[in-house]
């Protein structure tokens, strides 16, 4: 019988890994092809038959590491996270879980915890994320108090966009991604209120140009710092493989000399 080492050393063999990852990509193919009327209609049977065994596949190798891991399981947020997404696509296809399983091409997110170098960018962004809601808490005081604003100013004259404090913010965010903002909102508004610029020029100078960048420096900042983490990790490794080389060189000419 096989011992829980040797199976999770199997496991972690890169021929394993890389046949998961094939299984995960022909997997979301398939769900792909579901969505289509014409091929489900010629060879739908195929295709449910097909996604089927993947999702065999997924259960076996999840089956398989809590045999070999044992407890450590789930002292690895990817395991959960693989565990997490297969338990969803076992959900019955009934109609009160028909939400649940149009979560199935949740499968594809697998992909990130196969591939080491897409693990190294999510835990970059993860490692962002204080910072980032530092942000987002600044960002949220500048929404209410231009909302409550807006609301103020220009609720009376046009209550589809500012007649509440939900509808400003939402006009607000509008604004702020530059998407129609200026003939769609603003200008309108100036034709009644002509110093309206007077408001929305510095919203969009703040939330637009300082905010939202400070957001992506931040992930930027996560990203390089992840990549230059792996560097590190890579030059560690390739430095202790050197060192074992230089050992057995020494043992062996010390073996040679005796």
């Amino acid at each position: 019988m096989t011992s829980p080492t040797a199976l999770a050393n199997w496991l972690e063999k890169p021929a394993v890994t890389n046949g998961i990852f094939v299984v995960i990509l022909f997997n979301a193919i398939l769900l792909g092809l579901e969505t289509w009327d014409a091929a489900m209609a010629r060879a739908g049977w195929l295709i449910e038959l097909l996604d089927a065994l993947c999702l065999a596949v997924f259960v076996v190798e999840l089956a398989l590491k809590l045999f070999a891991y044992r407890l450590r399981f789930f002292q690895n947020g990817w395991n959960l996270f693989d565990f997490t997404i297969v338990a969803i696509s076992l959900v019955p296809s009934t109609q009160g879980f028909s939400v649940l399983r149009a979560l199935r091409i949740l499968r594809v997110l697998r992909v990130i915890s196969v591939a080491p170098r897409l693990r190294r960018v999510v835990e970059g962004f993860v490692t962002a994320l204080p910072g980032m809601g530092s942000v987002f808490l600044l960002m949220a005081i500048i929404f209410y108090i231009g909302s409550v604003m807006a609301t103020k100013l220009f609720g009376d004259a046009f209550p589809d966009w500012f007649g509440t404090l939900g509808l400003s913010a939402y006009s607000l965010f509008q604004i702020m991604t530059l998407e129609s903002w200026s003939m769609g909102i603003v200008r309108p508004v100036m034709d009644v209120y002509p110093q309206a610029w007077m408001f929305f020029v510095p919203f969009i100078l703040v939330t637009t140009f300082v905010v939202v960048n400070l957001l992506v420096g931040l992930v930027v900042n996560s990203m390089q710092d992840a990549h230059l983490e792996e560097d590190r990790e890579q030059t560690d490794s390739y430095r202790d493989q050197v060192l074992t080389r230089l050992e057995a060189i020494e043992a062996q000419l010390r073996k040679d000399r005796e």
